[in-house]
């Protein structure tokens, strides 16, 4: 387009002369101005990109609505972006069906998105909740021994087959407590 309208120029200047292209371009351009202060509507009717865009008031966000984890939503290792609360509320009804397996892996989700949302730990795509627990016990030594031991249960209840009990879920919830101070 510069190279274009340059030729353009050249051309037009080689034509009339340079005085008198000048001279035209400052009419013309006095010309738009004009008509752009007399006839508003009728230049933006018509050229629709001339438009001042308006600021609009910033809107108040709406209450995100509750989110509630389907059947679906556990079959997979990748940790769901919810906020921690789901996570608890979901193993939480788990264990209260005597699911302690899926509660054990979903208290763990909790406990790694509680770190997550306190920024302590960042999700990459394909990361599995033992490879961001992990992760974060790097970032926060602090938090390492009770990492090591929900990760431990979770490892020993999902890879290792080993039968998931109420107190294993006893035994996430003290940990993620301990992860929480």
């Amino acid at each position: 387009m510069t190279r274009t309208w340059a030729e353009f120029l050249e051309v037009l200047s080689s034509r009339i002369g340079l005085p008198l292209l000048v001279l035209v371009l400052l009419l013309v351009s006095i010309l738009v101005g004009v008509l752009h202060y007399t006839y508003p509507r009728w230049i933006l009717t018509r050229f629709p990109s001339l438009r001042r865009r308006r600021r609009t008031p910033a809107e108040k966000p709406a209450a995100p609505e509750p989110v509630e984890l389907t059947e679906a939503d556990l079959a997979g290792e990748e940790l769901p972006d919810v906020p921690a609360t789901v996570f608890l509320t979901l193993a939480d009804r788990l264990a209260a069906e005597g699911r302690y397996a899926e509660a054990v892996r979903e208290r763990l989700r909790a406990i790694v998105r509680g770190l997550v949302e306190r920024r302590a730990v960042e999700v990459l795509p394909g990361m599995t909740v033992t490879e961001v627990a992990r992760a974060a016990a790097v970032v926060a030594p602090g938090v390492e021994p009770p990492l090591r031991g929900a990760t431990g249960i979770f490892s020993d209840i999902w890879y290792g087959q080993l039968p998931a009990t109420a107190e294993h879920d006893t035994l996430m919830r003290q940990y993620a407590a301990e992860v929480d101070a």
